[in-house]
């Protein structure tokens, strides 16, 4: 079943305003949540987009909330996020790095007490249209087992690097996890395995059973040990910069809300368009149509599902039209 970008977009907008969102933040919220769903992250669109209304409504997430700077040093800010939505939290912060990188070359905003921003890659393709490039990252609750470990101690952590460029914007948009919890349960929903083991089930044996991974909450951290490592640094990272919870207060507390997050924007040098097209082709060459440099697929995705219709889960649909 395929539905229209402006007709999602719609009933997102109308059962936000039903919560509690005012017109404006309405809006935006469900322009992203309609894009997300349109470039073929349905796991962070429509298929999120019910428990989202639930963290609204059990106090997590609060509509009309605003977040305010703390602290500035010329290119560096940081942010209160006081438990607004995630996604208006974050295109403030963006918006703002950019705003910094403007007039210093390069800016970065952190905030604390935020709620999860959906679609990290949202806030990369921002800085990219924008002209800049751009660095995210996020903490989560505790979902990846450290190497070494048998329980779950750190955050699956999405990072998100983008780069513009006038054939179509680079933008990586990776969790640390081999699999996010957003991908594996797109595999669960299908009844599919996944392609490669993504974590471990309860008595601890490496599976490619989704259901069992998302169960046992113990995902698999990309590169093993290095993963394992640059998750818990970009928690470090995060709550040195922005003073906010850890991963380990995030767990403690029982629900994802409340993480601190990144925003850098850094204003590239002209002339290096041609440098960055010569990596794009080195890496394509010998075999254009099997490599993909990371958001070809986004775009490729993108226009197909704007001129067809996007492709949605039909239960949940139906649920997002009984709200």
């Amino acid at each position: 079943m395929n539905v229209d970008f402006l007709i999602l977009r719609e009933e997102f907008r109308r059962v936000l305003l039903k919560i509690g969102f005012e017109e404006a933040r309405a809006e935006l919220c469900a322009r992203i949540f309609a894009e997300n769903s349109r470039d073929g992250v349905h796991t962070h669109g429509l298929n999120r987009f019910p428990s989202f209304v639930r963290a609204v409504q059990d106090g997590l997430v609060i509509p009309s909330a605003e977040p305010e700077r703390l602290t500035a040093m010329a290119a560096l800010e940081s942010w209160e996020g006081n438990l607004a939505p995630g996604i208006y939290n974050a295109i403030r912060c963006m918006d703002r790095a950019i705003e910094l990188a403007g007039e210093y070359g390069i800016g970065c905003v952190s905030i604390r007490n935020t709620n999860h921003w959906m679609r990290g890659g949202t806030y990369g393709w921002q800085a990219a249209e924008a002209g800049y490039l751009g660095i995210c990252f996020t903490n989560t609750i505790a979902n990846v087992t450290p190497w070494g470990g048998s329980e779950p101690r750190l955050g699956n952590n999405p990072m998100v690097i983008a780069v513009p460029r006038a054939e179509g914007h680079i933008v990586l948009d990776m969790a640390i996890s081999q699999y996010s919890f957003g991908k594996m349960q797109e595999y669960k929903f299908r009844n599919e395995a996944l392609p490669f083991a993504g974590g471990y089930d309860a008595e601890g044996n490496l599976s490619q059973d989704p259901g069992k991974i998302i169960a046992s909450q113990r995902a698999l951290p990309i590169g093993y040990w290095k993963g394992s490592g640059l998750s818990m640094l970009i928690d470090i990272l995060l709550t040195s910069l922005s003073g906010g919870r850890t991963t380990a207060d995030i767990t403690k507390g029982g629900a994802e809300s409340g993480v601190s997050q990144c925003f850098i924007a850094i204003k590239p040098e002209s002339g290096n368009e041609a440098l960055i097209e010569q990596i794009v082709e080195f890496t394509k060459s010998g075999h254009q149509d099997a490599v993909r440099y990371p958001g070809e697929s986004t775009l490729a995705k993108r226009n197909t599902h704007l001129k067809e219709g996007i492709p949605v889960n039909e239960k949940i649909w139906n649920d997002v039209l009984n709200m």
